[in-house]
């Protein structure tokens, strides 16, 4: 069995086990049964059934059924108090619609309170039928609204480690790319996706300065590419840092002075989103308006930090050793007692750019890979915010690392905690695939544990087990793999030692 299949059963099994804990709240909130029956006197009419809708709704989806017997057909629509929002005749059984985006048919906009209702339009319904008819209508509030993403469903059932990308720019804010005559021009959203499913990522995300108007476009091309999950973010751009938001889809108000950002975090908290700090060693000033992050922070909102950006190292600045670099600044929140997770990002603004080009900030040059239940947005924040996730600095579609510290017959994965007493022997071990004539730099605290390694090679595996002491204290360790000229291939998670959540 192949160390990367070993890993994922493990996983799998932890995953099961611990499903009480990470389950969200993914019910419906309130579920309206409208139901009634046609007859004959309704050929060539329209049917208007109405309903109350509530202050609060974030999103409203619709699904009816009717009978068809005797070729009866109902065609749907919809008003709500005060115009017009859609009408997808017969060739939709349901639809969805919420503030910024809404199924293909129907308008997408603010859910205003009060009497909604739902059109029911009969082309054909025979003199001596009667067709029974139902309309399930959900009401949603809050998080739910907006965690599952725009696919209906997972894209693929299996728990796996899945390759994406977290940080895009389109037209909807200061992307750009080849316009038909040649020229530079404003880049639309499907430049984007067709990139990253060139690379054969499983995810893309897309994350606009400050706005939410990108979510309408992957809402639609969502259906297109049902093999890529289109993630909903946005890049909430400061005077004090930069952050992307993920797993909501609701306004969050931008807009703080005096180096403020926790209300920023915490509306992100209350509304269940996935919040990560982007290219914090960068520098903030006139040089990059906001870039690097110096706003006060309460970094118990903080769920991950992008310590690769692409554009830092295509700026020259470098990776790992140099101050620009996001794994200083990740470090230091490790080593002052915050689990955060590693994340990796293009922060690509010209879907053209491919791989050829030389430049990391083309989409998919350096991509996250994340352990999730299935391939869906919820899924996939989950294993994000769970720490079982490494970086692929060069985009590979097959590299692969592992990192576990076993003590006393228990054993941690990464993002995972193992507890020891003091002075207890740790087996740290590190496995890599597809990474011929690699080596190993193991970090403990951020030191780089200087002892000779021993490597088991075989095929494609490249393995190697140290044993370090416990120290009775909180304590972290990471891996890189790296290539014979020096460069780093993968960098794991942290596995934490005596951590408390």
């Amino acid at each position: 069995m192949l160390i990367r299949e070993w890993f994922v059963r493990l996983a799998l099994a932890l995953v099961l086990l611990s499903t009480q804990m990470a389950t969200t709240a993914d019910s419906p909130d309130i579920v309206l049964e409208l139901a009634g029956q046609l007859t004959g006197a309704d050929h060539e009419s329209y049917k208007e059934v109405p309903f109350d809708v509530p202050a609060g709704v974030k999103r409203i989806t619709v699904n009816v059924s009717y009978d068809r017997e005797n070729r009866t057909v109902v065609d749907l629509g919809i008003f709500d108090p005060h115009r017009f929002r859609g009408w997808s005749g017969g060739n939709k059984a349901t639809f969805s619609l919420a503030e910024t985006d809404a199924t293909l048919s129907y308008l997408p906009g603010p859910l205003p309170a009060g009497e909604w209702t739902l059109i029911l339009g009969i082309p054909n319904i025979r003199t001596d039928t009667v067709a029974n008819y139902r309309a399930e209508v959900v009401l949603e509030f809050g998080m739910s609204a907006n965690s599952k993403g725009f696919a209906p469903s997972p894209l693929n059932d299996n728990a796996d480690w899945y390759r994406g990308e977290l940080h895009t720019h389109t037209a909807h804010s200061d992307g750009s790319c080849l316009r038909q005559s040649g020229s530079n021009g404003p880049c639309p959203v499907y430049k984007t996706v067709e990139a990253a499913v060139e690379r054969n990522l499983d995810f893309v995300a897309v994350t606009e300065h400050n706005t939410l108007s990108h979510h309408q476009s992957l809402n639609e091309l969502q259906m297109a590419f049902d093999q890529t999950v289109l993630m909903s973010g946005r890049e909430i751009t400061t005077f004090y840092g930069h952050a992307n938001i993920f797993g909501t889809t609701e306004f969050i108000d931008f807009r703080v002075r005096d180096h403020q950002i926790n209300s920023v975090l915490q509306a992100a908290s209350q509304l269940g989103a996935f919040v990560y700090i982007n290219h914090p060693g960068l520098p903030s000033g006139e040089v990059c308006m906001g870039c690097g992050w110096i706003a006060e922070t309460d970094y118990s909102l903080i769920d991950a930090v992008e310590v690769v950006n692409g554009s830092v190292i295509d700026s020259g600045a470098g990776l790992l050793k140099s101050p620009l670099s996001g794994i200083p600044f990740w470090e230091n929140l490790l080593n002052t007692g915050h689990k955060v997770t590693a994340i990796a990002g293009s922060d690509n603004h010209n879907a053209d750019l491919r791989s050829d080009s030389g430049r990391r900030t083309a989409i998919g040059e350096v991509t996250t890979v994340v352990f999730a239940r299935t391939l869906s947005q919820q899924d996939l924040l989950e294993g994000l915010r769970s720490g079982r996730a490494f970086i692929d600095l060069e985009g590979s579609a097959d590299r692969f690392v592992e990192l576990r510290a076993e003590a006393g017959g228990e054993h941690a994965l990464m993002g995972e905690t193992l507890v020891v007493a003091a002075g207890d022997d740790i087996r740290v071990t590190v496995s890599a695939q597809n990474t011929p004539d690699a080596t190993f730099a193991l970090y403990h605290n951020g030191a780089l544990v200087n002892v000779e390694l021993d490597y088991v090679r075989d095929d494609d595996l490249l393995e190697t087990t140290i044993t370090l002491q416990a120290t009775g204290e909180s304590e972290w360790l990471r891996a890189e793999v790296v290539s014979t000229q020096g460069k780093v291939l993968l960098m794991s998670n942290a596995v934490y030692v005596n951590f408390l959540d």
